[in-house]
């Protein structure tokens, strides 16, 4: 596995009275105990907006019996047992894109397992950088928002169809490699640091990515060089994305090189944004039967100049961001450059292969009209 390392540990799953998280009952039984349209929510306790108050409302609003809380994430595939089982419509996940990543991977793998049909998914806002959040328009962490968005999910909210990026029987909305993987790295040292200190609270959130990408992140991208990269096309023809979303004519077929140079960010996302808004994948909707890649060689002084534009994915310029809509490729560095996948640091890697997953999931969106679903 590249040295990435277990990055699952242990999920304690809150489920109904008499039940273990393995669901000891036999399928038949699970599966007659509840109805499709009933909704399992699967909260990370560890997140930032996961407190006491926000798990208790949700145990309100659920009734209880349909509320997992974790404290990490290594029973994950007993959780997708049950919920498979029993037939969940919808599976909501709570505590940002990482978290909504695992539970989507294993009730993927689990759905597959079993031939069921997948239930739908939806995204409350209880992370960090909730790239989800601003795809599918989750309101908030407070209890008032979270109510009013799971009853919105139960009264007319509508669904649309997405597609997920895979590396190594992995699913996330998006992945990258090189800079955007170091900040999340840096950030995760600087938590962790402050962790348990009065300063506890200057390493989480905003402040905390704020802090690190300024004494670390920034200071390293400078003083470091980009690495090399190559790019295969391992799948269906590629197609290159030029100047405002103009594709080419002219496909790239298996085993040509789409890329090959310098390059300080490799990103591949079926969704437009990376946390807090960041609208870096602004060709991700444009087909879908493709992911969005993005080479980027970007200097610090040059992100700095152009933040805006490249905040609301409007700066692409020739030779410093190279685009394509992709279905399978095989990614080459030199040196190992740190990866990220769903908002999570995962290693640091030479060679990965991306896949665009074979099967889409439906995604609650409140913006979709009801007659989406």
């Amino acid at each position: 596995m590249d040295g990435c390392g277990d990055w699952f540990a242990v999920l304690k799953a809150r489920m109904s009275p008499g039940e273990n998280a393995a669901g000891s009952e036999p399928d038949s039984v699970l599966a007659r105990s509840a109805p499709p349209e009933r909704i399992a929510v699967v909260v990370n306790g560890n997140a930032k907006n996961v407190t006491a108050e926000v798990i208790s409302t949700l145990d309100q609003i659920l009734l209880g019996g349909d509320l997992f809380v974790s404290r990490s994430l290594g029973e994950a595939d007993e959780i997708a047992k049950v919920v498979i089982s029993r037939g969940y419509g919808t599976v909501l996940t709570g505590g940002g894109d990482g978290t909504f990543s695992v539970m989507v991977t294993k009730v993927y793998a689990e759905a597959t397992r079993q031939a069921a049909p997948l239930p739908r998914f939806g995204f409350l806002k209880l992370g960090t950088g909730n790239a989800l959040a601003h795809v599918v328009g989750a309101s908030g962490s407070g209890r008032g928002a979270l109510a009013a968005d799971i009853r919105r999910l139960r009264q007319d909210a509508g669904s649309r169809e997405v597609g997920l990026v895979e590396v190594d029987g992995e699913l996330a909305p998006f992945c990258g490699f090189g800079v955007d993987a170091v900040v999340l790295q840096d950030y995760e040292a600087l938590k962790k640091r402050l962790g348990g200190t009065p300063l506890e609270a200057l390493g989480a959130g905003p402040v905390g990515y704020a802090l690190s990408s300024l004494t670390r992140s920034l200071p390293r991208a400078m003083v470091r060089g980009p690495g090399s990269c190559r790019i295969i096309n391992r799948g269906a023809p590629c197609f290159r994305v030029g100047p405002k979303g103009a594709v080419s004519a002219q496909p790239l077929e298996a085993g040509e090189v789409l890329f090959e140079g310098p390059a300080r960010l490799v990103g591949i996302a079926t969704i437009p944004y990376y946390g807090y808004g960041l609208r870096a994948f602004p060709f991700a909707e444009d087909r879908p039967d493709r992911m969005h890649l993005r080479i980027s060689n970007l200097s610090v002084p040059a992100f700095l100049r152009h933040f805006r534009g490249i905040w609301r994915g409007e700066y692409q310029p020739p030779g410093e961001i190279s685009d394509f809509l992709v279905q399978r490729i095989e990614v080459q560095l030199e040196p190992a450059l740190p990866f990220q996948m769903g908002g999570d640091f995962r290693c640091e890697t030479r060679e990965k292969t991306v896949s665009l997953a074979p099967r889409r999931i439906r995604l609650v969106d409140f913006y979709a009209p009801p007659s989406a679903s």
